[in-house]
Formats: C-alpha cells, sequence, structure tokens
C-alpha cells in the first residue's frame, strides 16, 4: 500500500475559482438560500437543490420525497427570459397534485410508463437528451455515450473524447472536446463535476486526464499526462501509465485544481497543480497512494496478486464544517481490501479493511462505495444528541453491503491537539443481499438505492438497513461494461472448480450508469437517459384515494402518523413531532373524505361498502383520533356521519374496546345515551355497565344518565355514577334498599338488591364499585362515615334530607321497629350483610377514632337526628347486632352473627368486650346449630373463640362437642388436658382425618412423651381395641407403626384380622420383610409359618426366596407343607425338606410333581389339534417351564448331598479301607431317580410326538428338543458332580466309578421296565451326540487358539530378531561417525549393496565381516576373522582405524552402538574378552549403562 510515506502535497497554492461561470448557473447559485436535502443543505452534494428543482421538469421533482423540503415552483410552457424568472410562476402553489401530475414540458418529455400513482418509482425517459446523444446523428459527431456525471447538469462522456454538458431542461449547453487533444486520447471512461458545479473533469482511456471550465470550454483547464515507456524506465515523477484506463476520479474539497485519480491497473493518485497564468503556467503535482508500477518486483518474493480499483470516490463536503473537509478523504475498493486515504496535506492511510469472510461462495466478483457527508440536522439526533450528522459510507463486496461511520477522536494527550486530526472509523451495520450488487446511492441521509447484477434496484432503509422495496430495472437496459475481467481473470475459478474463495464470474462496471443526485435517481441506459423519483408519503396516500380506497389510505396515514412502515423512504423526518405536523392536517382530511365517501349521496345510491368495511373505518378512525388526541372530531363529525348514516352499532362496538382498555375515559352525553340504548336494546347489559364504570363521570349529564340507568336496571353503573360524579354514598344505597322493599312482589329487583352488598364491602374497604381501585383516603372516610351512620341508625330518616318525608321500611299502617335500615338488610340477607362486615372489620376505620362518630356528628357527615355523638367502632356494631338479633331472628340468621364474632373476637381483643355469658353462649349456639352445610364454618368459629377464651365449664360442652362433631375442638382439648387415650379415641372417630391416628399413636407411645404408666397403658388398650379398625385404615402403616412402639402388640392385630386373610399377609410381610435399609427381624415360629402359608395363597412364587432367610428349626414341616402342597410350591417344600433330613422324602415329592407335570403335557400334546391352538401353545410352554425348573431343583439336592457325602469321605479317609459294595449310595440314589423322571417324561413326549405325526415325520417337535436339552443338562450336572476332579465345571475325559454305576443302574431299571431299548435310543443317542459335538467344538477352539498363539510368537520373534534402531550415528567408544554423513565412502558402498540387495529379494551381507544370520542382541557370536588388540597396540590402532574400516558393528538394546574393536578395548581392563578364540561365544555388556 503506497502513500503513507509519499511527500506531503502542496495544498496552499490551490487557485481561485474561476473569474466567470454559465450565466444560468450564476443566476441559480444567486438565488440559494440554504435548500436542504433531507433536512440539511450542503455544498458539494445538494447545494443547488431548489435551483434544480426550478429547472427539472414537474414529472422529474420529487417535492416532499427524500431531501425536499418543499414541493418545487414550476414554469409555464414556452416562457422565456431570465432563468430566475423562467423557472417560477407565483400564481402556482405547492400541492400534492403539483408533485404527481405531468403539466410541464408535456411535448419534451414523455413518461415511458403509464402514470401509475402507487408504483413505488416513476421512471421519465429524457427525450430530448437522448435525442441529441443516442441518435445517430448524435453518435456519428460525438460518438456513443459511455459514462454519466449527474450535478447541476448532466454530464454524458462518449467513446470519441467528447463531453456532452445538459441542463435539467435538456438543453444541450456546451459540447466540450471538439477540436482539442481530448478526442485524441480516446473515450472517456470517467466524469467529475467540482463542487461548485463549474468545472468538469474526464478521465481517457489512453491515461489524459483533462479539467474543464465550463464557462471557458474551448481549452482544457488541466491537462494531466500519462507517464511514457521512457518515464517508467527512469521515473522521476508518478502518473498513471500511458494506455491504461482512468476508470474512477473525482475531485477533492471545493477547490478546482484538486483531484484523484484511479485506474485499470490498480493504481491511484492525487493531483495537484499550483496556481499560475493558463494551463501550461501551473505545476501538477501527481503523489501515488495505492498500487505499484508494473515493472516494480515483489518485495515479499510472492508472485503479485490480480488487481484493479472496483470503486472509487472522494468525500464530498456538507453543510456543516468538519475537519475532513481539508484532509481530502478517498475511499478505494479492491478486489481485497477497502483503503481510505487522506490526500492531503499529504498521502497518508487513515483506515485498512479486509473483504468480508461472509462474501457468498463461488458468486460474482463485484465491488461499489459511495458517501455521504455530514449535514446540519433540524432536529436534534435522539441516540447521539448531535446536532451534526457523521459523514458514512456505503461499500459493498459481492453480495455484502456494509455501513461505515466516520467520527473525529479526540486525542489521548491534550498537547497533540495542535497536530493532524486522528479519526475513527466504525462499521455500523451490514446486510447481505441475495446476489451480487454492482452500484449503490445515497438517495437522502437514510435511504439507499442498490442495484444488483440483474439489474433489481433495492431501496433500503439506512436505520437497521431494512429493504422497504424492490423492483426489476431490466428493461432499461443500464449500459455496463466489461472493465475488469481481464485484470481479475486470475481469481475466477475454473468450470470444474471447488475453491469457496474464487469467484464464478466477474461483473461488469455499472457504477458510470447509476447516479443519484437530490434524492433522484439517473439512469444511463444503451440507447436513452431516465430519471426517476421515489414516490413520497402524501403522493401514496392520494393514489389510495384516488383508486377508491380510502379506508387504506386513513390507515397508511396512521401508519405514517405513528412512525410505521417506510417513512424515511417516503420523505418523512425521522423526528416525531415534525412526523406528526407534516402528517396531521393530511391524516384529518383523508378521514374526512373516507367518511363523506363512504356515507355520502353518492354511496347512498351504491350500498358497496358492507359492514367489514364500515369496522375497518370506524377502527381506523378511532386509531387515528386517539394518536392525535382529536376525539372531539372522533365524537363531532365522526360519529355524527355513522349515526347520520344508520350503522351506529358499528360505531358504539369499537368504541367499546377503547372504553375497556382506558384510552377512551370521557365520552359526551348523546354517545353515552346511545351506548345504552344500543346494547340495552341488544340484552348487553353486562357489557354496558363495565363500559359506564370505566367513564370519567365529570363529561356525564347525571340526570340523564342516572335515569336511563334506573330505567335499563343497571344498578352498578347507577351506583358508579353516583359515586363518582356527586360523592353521594347514601342514595345508591337508599335506591338499592328500594328494591328490597319491593322485592316480595317484583322477584325481578331481588339480583339487583343483592348488589347491596358487594357495594358495601368495596366501600368499607376504600374501594371504588365495582371496578376495585383505591378510593382516595378523605373520600372513603366520608363515605364510609355516611353509610354507617345511616345503617345504624336507630330510628328511619327524612329522605331526601330536609324534605320531612321519612324513608319507611314497611308499610304506613305498621310501625317502624328500631334500626329499621340494619333490619331491613338483615331481614333481606344475613348470611351477605355478615360476609361483608367481616371484611369492613379489617378495615382500621373502625377502631374507634374520635373524629368518626355515627348519625353525622363529624364535621365530614353532616348532622342526622338521633344517637348523636357515638363512635363508629367494632364494639358498637357487635352490641347493635347483638340487640336486634337476640329475638326476632331464626336461628339461620343468628347462626351467622355467632360465627361473625367468634372469628373477630380472636383478631380484634382489644376492640371488642363481651361477657362470659354471652360467650359461652355463641358456643353453644355454634354446636346446637342443627343444619350441616355450614359444620366446617361452625367448628372453625369455635377454634377461634377457644383460641383466646377458655370456659370454666369446658367438661360440659364436651358432649356438645361430640354431637357436633367437632374433632378437631375435641383434639386441642384433649390434648392441652393430657387425656391421651381420650384423644387417641377421637382420632379413631373422626372420619375424615383418620390416617393421622397413626402420627397420635407415635407421640403418645415414643420413649420421651413424657406420659405415666397408667396413661400408656390406657393409650394401648384403646389400641387393642380398635385393632382391627386400625389395620383397616393402613394395614402397612399400622405394622410399621407398632413394630416402632408396641411390638408385643402384633399378635392381637393378627388374630383381630383372622377373617381378613390377605391383611393378614400384608400386615406380617411388613413385619418379617420390611423395605430395603431396615433391620429384619426374627420372628417366632407361629409368625413365620402362618406368613408362609397366607404367601402361598398370595405370592406362592416367593416361598422359596423367603426359606432361605429363615433359619432352620424356625418351621414345622407339618404347619406349611400341607399349604406348600395345595398350591403347588413344591421347590420350596423340596429346599424345606432338604434342610431338615428328609432328602429321600424332598426326592419323592419332586419326581411325583414331576410325573403330575408329565400327566398334563401329554394331555395338551394329545389335544394339539383343539381349535384354540394358540391357548394350548401357550400352556405347553408354560409346564416346559415348569419342568425345566424342577429339574433345576432335583439337580440342587442331588448336588447338594454329593457334595455332603463327600466331606463325610475326607474325615473318614484314615479309618479304614472303604467298601468294595457296588450298591448305590443314598445320593447316587437320588440321581437315579431323578435322571429316570426326567428321561421318562423326554421319552414318553417324543413318542406320542412320533404316534400324533400323520406325515410320519422324523424331526423332533421344539417339545422334544427342549426335553431332550434337559436331559442332556441333567447328565451334564451329574457328570461334573461326579467327575474325579472337585474343580472341574465340564465333563471329564474319564468318567468316575459313581458316574458309570449310576448309568449302569439306570440302563438296568429301563431294561426291566422295557424290554427293548429302543424307545430309549434317540433320546441316548442325542445325550451321546451333544457330547460328542461339545468335544469337537473344544478341539476346534484349542486348535484356533494355538494357531492363532503361533501366528503372534512368530511375528514377536521375527521383530525381535531385526535388532535394534541405534540411538545414535557415533560409536560410543571411539566417537567416530559409523552412519549418516562423513561415515565415510566404505559405509555408504555397503548401504547400497544392501538395498540394492533388499530390493532384489536377496539376503546379502550389509557390512564387510557380519553374517547374514548375526542377531543384533548383547549375546552374540563374533566374526571369527576378529581378534583382539594388545594394549600396545592401542595407539597405533587408533591411528590406523582413522584410516581403515574396524569392523563389524555391536548394537545394544539400550541402543548405544559399538565397533566391536572398541567394545572389546573398552571391557579388556575388567577381564572380559579374553581367550575369545575363533567360533567362541563371548558375552558383551554395555559400558554406558552399567
Amino acid at each position: 500500500m503506497a502513500g503513507t510515506d509519499q511527500a506531503p502535497i502542496d495544498d496552499a497554492a490551490a487557485d481561485d475559482a474561476p473569474p466567470h461561470i454559465p450565466e444560468l448557473l450564476r443566476q441559480q447559485v444567486e438565488r440559494l438560500d440554504g435548500s436542504e436535502t433531507n433536512g440539511s443543505a450542503f455544498h458539494g452534494y445538494g447545494k443547488i437543490t431548489e435551483a434544480v428543482d426550478d429547472a427539472l421538469p414537474e414529472d422529474v421533482q420529487d417535492g416532499s420525497s427524500v431531501g425536499a423540503s418543499e414541493l418545487p415552483l414550476r414554469a409555464p410552457n414556452g416562457q422565456r427570459g431570465s432563468p430566475a424568472e423562467s423557472l417560477s410562476n407565483p400564481d402556482d402553489t405547492p400541492s400534492i397534485q403539483a408533485s404527481v401530475s405531468s403539466q410541464i414540458l408535456r411535448d419534451e418529455v414523455d413518461p415511458d410508463t403509464p402514470p401509475d400513482p402507487w408504483e413505488v418509482v416513476r421512471w421519465t425517459k429524457l427525450r430530448q437528451v437522448t435525442g441529441q446523444a443516442f441518435s445517430e446523428v448524435g453518435k456519428r459527431n460525438f460518438g456513443k455515450p459511455t459514462c454519466m456525471a449527474v450535478s447541476a447538469a448532466i454530464a454524458l462522456g462518449t467513446s470519441k473524447g467528447v463531453i456532452l454538458l445538459f441542463d435539467y431542461r435538456q438543453t444541450l449547453k456546451c459540447i466540450i472536446g471538439p477540436g482539442t487533444k481530448a478526442v485524441e486520447s480516446g473515450a472517456v471512461t470517467s466524469l467529475a463535476i467540482s463542487a461548485d458545479h463549474s468545472t468538469v473533469a474526464a478521465g481517457h482511456a489512453s491515461g489524459h486526464i483533462f479539467t474543464w471550465d465550463i464557462s471557458k470550454s474551448a481549452r482544457p483547464f488541466l491537462h494531466i499526462s500519462p507517464l511514457a515507456p521512457s518515464q517508467l524506465r527512469d521515473r522521476k515523477v508518478d502518473g498513471h501509465v500511458a494506455g491504461v484506463a482512468i476508470l474512477h476520479l473525482g475531485f477533492l474539497g471545493t477547490r478546482h485544481t484538486a483531484l484523484a485519480s484511479a485506474d485499470d491497473r490498480g493504481m491511484a493518485f492525487s493531483h495537484l497543480a499550483t496556481r499560475g497564468l493558463g494551463a501550461a503556467g501551473r505545476t501538477i503535482k501527481t503523489q501515488r497512494v495505492l498500487g505499484r508500477y508494473p515493472d516494480d518486483l515483489a518485495t515479499t518474493g510472492r508472485p503479485r496478486k490480480p488487481s484493479s480499483v472496483l470503486a472509487f470516490s472522494p468525500l464530498p463536503l456538507g453543510d456543516a464544517e468538519q475537519v475532513t473537509d481539508t484532509m481530502g478523504l478517498v475511499a478505494i475498493l479492491t478486489p481485497y481490501l477497502l483503503v481510505i486515504v487522506s490526500a492531503t496535506p499529504i498521502a497518508q492511510t487513515q483506515h485498512k479493511a479486509a473483504r468480508h469472510k461472509e462474501v457468498a461462495a463461488h458468486g460474482a466478483l463485484s465491488g461499489c462505495l459511495a458517501w455521504f457527508p455530514s449535514v446540519k440536522l433540524k432536529v436534534r439526533d435522539p441516540k447521539t444528541s448531535r446536532d451534526v450528522s457523521l459523514a458514512k459510507l456505503v461499500y459493498c463486496w459481492s453480495n455484502v453491503l456494509t455501513v461505515l461511520d466516520v467520527d473525529e477522536q479526540e486525542p489521548k494527550d491534550p498537547a497533540q491537539s495542535d497536530g493532524p486530526p486522528s479519526l475513527s472509523f466504525r462499521p455500523r451495520s451490514r446486510w447481505k443481499a441475495e446476489e451480487s450488487i454492482v452500484a449503490v446511492q445515497w438517495l437522502g441521509r437514510s435511504v439507499l438505492g442498490v442495484l444488483t447484477i440483474t439489474q433489481q434496484l433495492i431501496i433500503l432503509e439506512d436505520g437497521g438497513l431494512r429493504m422497504t422495496d424492490s423492483f426489476d430495472l431490466l428493461q432499461k437496459q443500464i449500459y455496463h461494461l466489461d472493465v475488469f475481467s481481464r485484470q481479475l481473470q486470475m481469481l475466477v475459478e475454473p468450470a470444474d472448480g471447488e475453491d469457496s474463495s474464487m469467484h464464478g464470474v466477474v461483473a461488469d462496471a455499472f457504477y458510470n450508469s447509476f447516479r443519484a443526485f437530490k434524492g433522484r435517481m439517473f439512469l444511463l441506459g444503451f440507447d436513452d437517459v431516465s430519471v426517476g423519483t421515489l414516490s413520497n408519503w402524501a403522493e401514496r396516500l392520494t393514489a389510495l384515494m384516488e383508486n377508491g380506497d380510502f379506508v387504506g389510505a386513513v390507515e397508511l396515514a396512521i401508519a405514517y402518523y405513528n412512525g410505521e412502515g417506510d417513512t424515511l423512504t417516503v420523505g418523512l423526518p425521522e423526528d416525531s413531532m415534525a412526523r406528526h405536523a407534516a402528517v396531521e392536517v393530511k391524516l384529518s382530511s383523508t378521514m374526512s373524505t373516507a367518511i363523506g365517501h363512504a356515507f355520502g349521496p353518492e354511496h347512498q345510491a351504491d350500498e358497496s361498502l358492507g359492514t367489514a368495511e364500515l369496522h375497518r373505518l370506524a377502527s381506523a378512525c378511532f386509531v387515528a383520533s386517539v394518536a392525535m388526541d382529536a376525539t372531539d372530531f372522533l365524537f363531532d363529525e365522526v360519529f355524527e356521519a355513522f349515526e347520520t348514516g344508520d350503522p351506529e352499532g358499528v360505531f358504539l362496538e369499537t368504541l367499546e374496546h377503547y372504553i375497556l382498555d382506558g384510552r377512551i375515559i370521557s365520552v359526551p352525553p348523546t354517545v353515552v345515551k346511545a351506548l345504552i340504548t344500543h346494547y340495552s336494546a341488544g340484552g348487553l347489559e353486562g357489557r354496558l355497565e363495565e363500559m359506564i364504570c370505566q367513564l370519567d363521570t365529570s363529561s356525564m349529564d347525571i340526570d340523564q344518565i342516572t335515569s336511563l340507568c334506573k330505567q335499563h336496571n343497571l344498578f352498578d353503573a347507577l351506583v358508579y355514577v353516583w359515586n363518582q360524579a356527586i360523592g353521594d354514598y347514601v342514595t345508591p344505597l337508599v335506591d338499592l334498599l328500594s328494591l328490597v322493599v319491593r322485592g316480595a312482589d317484583e322477584p325481578t329487583h331481588l339480583a339487583g338488591a343483592m348488589k347491596i352488598f358487594p357495594y358495601l364491602a368495596y366501600t368499607f374497604t376504600s374501594r371504588v364499585y365495582p371496578s376495585g381501585a383505591a378510593l382516595d383516603e378523605e373520600v372513603a372516610s366520608r363515605a364510609k362515615a355516611d353509610l354507617y351512620s345511616f345503617i345504624l341508625s336507630g330510628k328511619t330518616v327524612d329522605w331526601p334530607t330536609g324534605s320531612g318525608k321519612p324513608l319507611l321500611t314497611r308499610g304506613k299502617q305498621e310501625v317502624e321497629p328500631s334500626y329499621p335500615y340494619l333490619r331491613l338488610i338483615l331481614d333481606f340477607d344475613a348470611p351477605s350483610f355478615m360476609g361483608a362486615l367481616n371484611e369492613a372489620f379489617e378495615d382500621p376505620f373502625l377502631n374507634g377514632a374520635p373524629d368518626r362518630l355515627v348519625n353525622g356528628s363529624s364535621e365530614q357527615t353532616g348532622s342526622r337526628e338521633g344517637d348523636s355523638g357515638r363512635s363508629v367502632n367494632r364494639q358498637y356494631i357487635v352490641s347493635v347486632l347483638l340487640e336486634v338479633m337476640s329475638n326476632d331472628f331464626p336461628p339461620e340468621d343468628t347462626i351467622y352473627l355467632d360465627m361473625f364474632i367468634a372469628r373477630n373476637l380472636p383478631k380484634f381483643p382489644q376492640f371488642i368486650l363481651l361477657s362470659g355469658t354471652s360467650l359461652h353462649k355463641i358456643i353453644v349456639g355454634l354446636c346446637q346449630y342443627s343444619q350441616d352445610d355450614i359444620a366446617d364454618d361452625r367448628q372453625l368459629s369455635v377454634e377461634y373463640l377457644l383460641s383466646m377464651y377458655r370456659p370454666p365449664d369446658m367438661d360440659s360442652l364436651i358432649p356438645l362437642f361430640t354431637k357436633a362433631g367437632f374433632y378437631r375442638v375435641l383434639k386441642a382439648t384433649y390434648k392441652a388436658d393430657r387425656q391421651y387415650a381420650k384423644l387417641l379415641q377421637t382420632y379413631f372417630e373422626d372420619r375424615e382425618n383418620q390416617e393421622l391416628v397413626f402420627d397420635c399413636i407415635g407421640d403418645c407411645l415414643r420413649a420421651r412423651a413424657g406420659l405415666g404408666e397408667k396413661q400408656i397403658r390406657d393409650v394401648r388398650q384403646v389400641v387393642r381395641e380398635h385393632a382391627r379398625e386400625l389395620a383397616m385404615i393402613d394395614t402397612i402403616m399400622t405394622a410399621k407403626t407398632l413394630e416402632t412402639h408396641a411390638p408385643d402388640l402384633h399378635e392381637e392385630v393378627v388374630s383381630a384380622l383372622e377373617d381378613d386373610p390377605h391383611a393378614q399377609y400384608l400386615y406380617l410381610r411388613a413385619i418379617l420383610e420390611p423395605d430395603e435399609g431396615v433391620a429384619r427381624r426374627r420372628s417366632d415360629g407361629s409368625s413365620a409359618e402362618l406368613y408362609i402359608r397366607l404367601m402361598c395363597e398370595y405370592n406362592p412364587s416367593h416361598v422359596a426366596d423367603y426359606i432361605e432367610l429363615v433359619q432352620a428349626g424356625d418351621l414345622r414341616l407339618e404347619e406349611v407343607l400341607p399349604a406348600m402342597e395345595s398350591s403347588g410350591v413344591v421347590d420350596a417344600a423340596v429346599v424345606l425338606m432338604a434342610r431338615e433330613g428328609q432328602v429321600r422324602d424332598a426326592m419323592e415329592r419332586l419326581t411325583n410333581h414331576l410325573g403330575m407335570l408329565e400327566a398334563a403335557l401329554l394331555g395338551l400334546l394329545d389335544g394339539a389339534d383343539v381349535p384354540d391352538k394358540k391357548n394350548n401353545e401357550e400352556a405347553v410352554g408354560e409346564i416346559l417351564g415348569a419342568l425345566r425348573k424342577y429339574t433345576f431343583v432335583g439337580i440342587w439336592l442331588c448336588q447338594g448331598q454329593m457334595k455332603l457325602q463327600k466331606t463325610m469321605q475326607k474325615k473318614q479317609a484314615g479309618k479304614g479301607p472303604a467298601s468294595k459294595k457296588q450298591e448305590l449310595s443314598p445320593e447316587e440314589d437320588l440321581w437315579l431317580e431323578l435322571i429316570d423322571a426326567v428321561v421318562r417324561i423326554t421319552k414318553n413326549a417324543s413318542h406320542r410326538h412320533q404316534t400324533s405325526s400323520i406325515t410320519g415325520a422324523q424331526d423332533p417337535s421344539p417339545e422334544t428338543s427342549a426335553l431332550r436339552t434337559l436331559v442332556q443338562q441333567t447328565f451334564t450336572a451329574l457328570l461334573t458332580t461326579t467327575g474325579s476332579s472337585a474343580g472341574s465345571s465340564a465333563p471329564t475325559s474319564s468318567p468316575s466309578p459313581s458316574f458309570l454305576r449310576i448309568l449302569r443302574a439306570f440302563l438296568t431299571r429301563a431294561s426291566l421296565s422295557s424290554p427293548s431299548l429302543s424307545d430309549l435310543r434317540s433320546v441316548l443317542a442325542s445325550i451321546f451326540s451333544a457330547y460328542a459335538y461339545e468335544e469337537s467344538l473344544l478341539a476346534l477352539a484349542t486348535r484356533l487358539l494355538d494357531k492363532d498363539l503361533f501366528v503372534h510368537v512368530a511375528h514377536a520373534t521375527q521383530a525381535r530378531q531385526r535388532g535394534w534402531r541405534p540411538l545414535g550415528q557415533q560409536c560410543e567408544g571411539c566417537g567416530r561417525r559409523v552412519w549418516g554423513p562423513g561415515a565415510g565412502g566404505r559405509v555408504w558402498e555397503a548401504w547400497k549393496v544392501r538395498e540394492g540387495s533388499r530390493q532384489s529379494g536377496s539376503r546379502a551381507k550389509t557390512l564387510e565381516g557380519t553374517e547374514a544370520n548375526e542377531r543384533g542382541k548383547g549375546r552374540a557370536t563374533p566374526a571369527p576373522a576378529t581378534t583382539v588388540p594388545t594394549a600396545a597396540e592401542d595407539e597405533r590402532q587408533d591411528q590406523q582405524s582413522k584410516d581403515e574400516d574396524l569392523g563389524p558393528l555391536v548394537v545394544f538394546s539400550c541402543r548405544h552402538l559399538f565397533h566391536k574393536v572398541c567394545l572389546e578395548r573398552l571391557l579388556r581392563p575388567d577381564g572380559q574378552g579374553q581367550g575369545e578364540g575363533e567360533g567362541e561365544g563371548v558375552t558383551y555388556r554395555c559400558v554406558v549403562c552399567k
């Protein structure tokens, strides 16, 4: 990267602006008054925006699009005169229609597409420009357009080196280049226009650069020539290479003489011309900032990568002064790097970034970039709090777009503040397109136009890089040229390549064909020039209304007002206040238009607007009105339109959601009346009341709303209005009480009267009824005082107040009782009133403050007659209630008073005082109430009361508690009195919580419970009396509890469960076989015997396992054997009998059981053809399993006896010779019985299979195969047990005499029972064939193992004979190199001979004097020709060894290497190696490792 070490460029000699510029531009510049682009004007980028708007035809103008602060003025057709006068019309005011329609120069501008009002971009072909530049005459005279630059004018460069300059009226202002050297320099390949629009620069295909003063275009202002080949060889100055096209060009700052350029070879330069007279008098200094000349050698020794400048742009100047204004920042994009350099005062690299890794693999190689300068903001940026925006750069590699912010960085050291500025470059956001990006332009400060390789135009908003629109420009035929493929061909992968780092193709260059200026996009096509304008927000709204979608227009306007959608794209400011101000008027007018369309005369004639559209319109109007806080417009114009048009319900139903959400709380009386009428007629009173209770009452007509609420029975709403609008809490209570008085005649009023109690509960607890919101403390105190004063009034009061008419609760002929209103409420529903009072007693208002007086003695409540001065507190309320309800109320009502007092007295003992008599009466009343529906509430009330009051005659209350079923009270009483037996008895009587009895037993009988002996006896007696009941509650828990605390009671519990065997079994199992981790107790014989008998019935498969756990002598055979036999638990019986020494009987029982299984199996085999074949097969399988099980039991029995016999034989071994009798011993008899039974079963089953086979097939059935396997396993066990080796687990090769005797006895018995052995032939044949098969398998396995072992041993031997690799290449004795480089020619020759021999397969000698079979080990046979030198010869031999071969080598297993002679010399002092003769073996040792 060049430029960081270049000589500084002299910027002090910049010349002034040219003395003259074209008259049109001069007048336009004079008219500038700070017009803004996207909220701010900046010179160099959009300084003449107003002039451009005036000059452009109206189809091209974009009054309020991105960058336009107001709609442009337009000129009438054909008007002439001064440009300032001809570009404006005082009578033509800005309007949306002006920006949409095409009214200027219709004869000159012809839109190429129909005027589609909701099209995102309106494209217009510049016909006059196209006609002059692309006509055949124009191409012949000027050449074909090749590039374009846009500023205050439109500049086109051509293939003949000519520049065509058009103004925005499409007038050809000047033709630059003819008659000069420019037309000899090749096609124009790049264009640039200076910041003041007075100078244009052109780069040519030959490498020449010309700048032209537009006002003096006859000759160039500057001419920068390329370097000739001779200059390149002896280079003293910098410059472009001749013949290399200038691809990019731009002015630096405001100066006309400072430029930057880049060429096709990837080189970039800055050019600075000094002040002088004319082009010849100026000196141009060129400095290289990027790239290398073709003849420069690579500094790294690696081949240079192919490169080019894909994109290039100097930073334009904005209207805000920045430190970058004088630095001449230039952004350069190559295929590998983004480089930002400052060209002045010296060329220096400011930022460098490598290509992104996110670039799509195998995609098209492309690059583009564009700057947006720093500008002043109308509104401070809320995120950064800046008044000036940051300069930013957008750059793209292939399909990845990145936005980079540029900011000045404060120096860390204040002493460096006078030095060059330091910049920070921060990549802010990144976006990936689906295809490569070939051009990018800023359409405004926050809007980007992105052109992809398939000519798709994408509109992005900079904030989040969100794509707002996308459309195809392929029909525009945008001009593009293959500029980079020749240079970058090496970066393109071949057709069959798979390298993801390479590209599939190099994209054509589009950057000279896609330009943007003041929010407009200019396209250079192959045959025309077009300009496009993004439609702004007002145009889109108008387009929707013209299309008939008025509701859609309102919804879109709401989105714009709220900042939703593409606000930046359509030209709305980012600031909310500014956006609201811009859209509010238009939104109101759009709503009015939509309402007029929906309910106007034309709509009445055409009923096309359905209910759904009306709902949509109403919703849109509500959203807009609430957003703008314009509810007056909503309830005046909108409601009036809906009311007149007769879809009033649509408006009201939409209003409901806003009221319930709290977004609208104030509604005019006319709308409230309409709400009540509409919802009452539809039977929706509940929803209506909910709405009224959410509204602000200050805007209501009280008389109207109260009358309507009474008329439609909206009592919740009525209460809410009285409370909130007037602050009156007594009047709604009076209205509700009037419903109670009339309730007997009109039952429909009872539902409304029931609202008295929630109303009182809410108000007494400082809550708004019915919403539940908190009341103001002062308002709540006044409301409570008024309500208590009214309800607790001892006599009737005048109502209305001061009218002299008493408010009666009974007929005129009847006498009013004391406390008439309290009595009325209690008569109506005493339980509900007590519930409301129960909540009210929690409120601190009743703590009895002196300023809270009944009947209005306080200042807040006014004055009422009677009981004046009595404070409202809990004591007073309780006293009044006891007085009122003592005589005239039934128990169904007084019981609620008793519960109320019983629960509140313990809570507020300091506020409520009652006598013991009253409390005793309350307890008795709670116990004697006969209804069970509130029994639990009554018991809870007694518990509350007893927590603070202890009756003196508690014993007299016990029967009442027992009769009422107050078991919790009884338990607490007995526990407090330490009457544990009665406590436990109560637990048994309490049917709802009987499972708690186990905790009670544990608490009473635990070691440190503190009970006396009598108390313990009483508790144990209760357990005995309820033993069965206790076990029925939870049998297992009973066993565990008694096992812990009273194990002596087990027998009584088991006896109590005599009629429930299963419960007995569960109980005994919990005792005798507790859970894992619990110690197992040793049981007495009777319990174990009973448990085994029960187990035979409920879990027979576990009997044998349990018997193994029981100690010998704990069980009696006569007690358990019958149960075992009846349940078929023969295995357990055999085990038990064997333990008792009855082995013969055990075998007899086992063989008898095998006989029973045999009979069952034969019966099933005879019925094999039954219809239910599946069940038959399952039964056969179960019997075979049982036969296998019991056969193994017999084997276990026989093996156990054989082990016992061998033990006894060892003990009697020295007492005398053994008997030579050939009779079978008892143990051998057991084997004989078992074998006989198993073989008999197999024989009979096989015979039955053969006789029942229809086809006569000889293949054994699965049943026969299973039985034969069983016989084989039996004989295997016999041979194993009787073998000569006690530890052998397989049959021995020579059977023992015991095995032969048993086999002979078996054959003898078989011959007696069957005259012919043919029946046994198949059985015996299968047995012996199985043995032979096992023997062959063992022999085969042995051979395989031997062979495998031989292979491994041979491999190890071969590896061992290879020797060891030496640790080094030098002899450990003499230090001479014996191998490797420097070892000598003889060694090398020997190695070559050995390698040749190895390749030919021969076994040749590798070193002279060594044998082929010599081992590389410590013990070796030395070569016979070697002699051991004497000590006197050592010195002479060492000298000779330098030039001679020292003979064989010796390598030890430790990998140390010696010459043989060196090793023998070292071993000589120890006496080793002496007397060695030819052919003798000598033992060596390593002298290093000794």
